[in-house]
């Protein structure tokens, strides 16, 4: 069986994704919708600033009256949070940052521009164009203005947005319930003694740690052995999921009944992909819930979460954007054999060149947490020091 390109692969999730649709939307305290996804668009109600302000520390002015060297007393002082009166004909006003300009006042000069006579007045260095060091009103916001698009994730600046429109409450799709298990008899939970054969269970971690840390809602299904009428048993008894998300036991093998059952009882829409590392990656339904089987080497798991399980989780969320970050950066080192799958290379930042970790190998998970990064190579695709490669930063795939 041929194996699928991963454009294809990634095009088959999100329309999946996408003919299911978002989670239900619920109205949220804004202060409780943090890395919530907006479900309707925020619009501004109201003009913001309301008024001219100062964008200095300085004097208002009526422009038309500044003369270099002619000095124009002070009539009076503003401070933000203050309305002024009208500005005297002939004078200007002492203002802060933040502070409404005075109504005849169309322009603001810095402090550190002028100097005072003996007597307090304002000698003013140049002539002063309208408009100097002036918010105007509706320099940030106007009524019926949009301001945020539904379909971002609520972060710190996005919330901030919010509070200066005034706004208390957020329309946010709600979390993705997950169900989570990994698969195999060689895994075992950290701080249980390791018997022969056996290893430590980290696939556990990565997904459910990133999983909270995308907004999901998480149920630990815990680690399976390999038994089929357990693990159909585990099936069975899950409710009121969205996803259910595993590792391990998704390929042929023959204690892999993890992929035999949902293969055979489920509907699978792939699970051999042209992706290195990952190629074994199961996508599609059983018992009217989404399943994606990741693969059970550390980093193969890392890599399809990443690249295809993130972004259908994102678009179920209500994320429309879901494409991860990515952008050319020169590398310091040579491939010289062309491979016949998409694959995606731990790197570090060093010295303004992507460095290769030493050992690519699926199963060192060390060369992840080394990484700042990963790196995409074509399919076909050799490389040479200096030539450019899509980089995929951990801090924007990991968020």
């Amino acid at each position: 069986m041929a194996l699928m390109p991963l454009d294809q692969a990634l095009q088959r999730l999100l329309q999946q994704a996408d003919q299911l649709g978002p989670t239900p939307v619920e109205t949220l305290a804004a202060e409780a919708a943090l890395g919530r996804i907006l479900a309707s668009p925020l619009i501004a109600e109201q003009t913001l600033p309301p008024w001219p302000n100062s964008a200095m520390d300085g004097y208002a002015v009526r422009s038309a009256e500044v003369v270099p060297g002619q000095p124009l007393p002070v009539s009076q002082k503003v401070f933000a949070g203050q309305m002024p009166a009208a500005l005297q004909p002939g004078s200007c006003a002492r203002i802060f940052t933040g502070a409404p300009l005075p109504e005849g006042a169309d322009a603001v000069e810095m402090q550190e521009n002028v100097q005072l006579d003996a007597e307090g007045r304002v000698l003013f260095a140049q002539a002063i164009p309208a408009g100097r060091f002036v918010r105007p009103a509706g320099e940030e916001a106007q009524p019926g203005q949009l301001k945020l698009e539904a379909g971002v994730r609520l972060g710190p600046v996005e919330l901030a947005q919010a509070a200066s429109l005034g706004v208390t409450q957020l329309q946010v799709h709600r979390p993705l319930r997950v169900a989570v298990l990994s698969t195999g008899d060689e895994l075992v939970e950290p701080g249980q003694p390791l018997q022969p054969g056996q290893i430590y269970n980290s696939n556990r971690a990565l997904m459910i740690h990133w999983l909270r840390r995308m907004g999901c809602e998480v149920l630990d299904a815990g680690c399976l052995p390999d038994d089929p009428q357990q693990i159909r048993q585990q099936l069975a008894a899950l409710e009121d999921i969205d996803l259910l998300l595993s590792s391990g036991g998704v390929s042929v093998g023959e204690a892999d009944y993890l992929g035999q059952l949902l293969r055979e009882e489920g509907e699978v829409n792939f699970w051999r992909l042209a992706l290195k590392p990952g190629k074994p990656m199961t996508f599609g339904r059983y018992r009217g819930m989404s399943f994606i089987g990741l693969p059970g080497n550390p980093v193969s798991t890392l890599v399809t979460m990443t690249i295809l399980a993130r972004p259908w989780i994102l678009r179920r969320m209500g994320m429309r954007d879901v494409a991860p970050l990515c952008f050319p950066v020169p590398v310091d080192f040579a491939i010289s054999q062309a491979g016949s799958r998409r694959e995606f290379l731990r790197v570090g930042w060093r010295h303004g060149r992507a460095q290769l970790y030493d050992n690519q190998c699926s199963g060192i998970l060390s060369s992840a947490a080394w990484a700042d990064g990963l790196l995409e190579l074509p399919e076909g695709s050799t490389c040479q020091p200096g030539d450019l490669l899509n980089f995929y930063p951990f801090s924007e795939l990991l968020a």
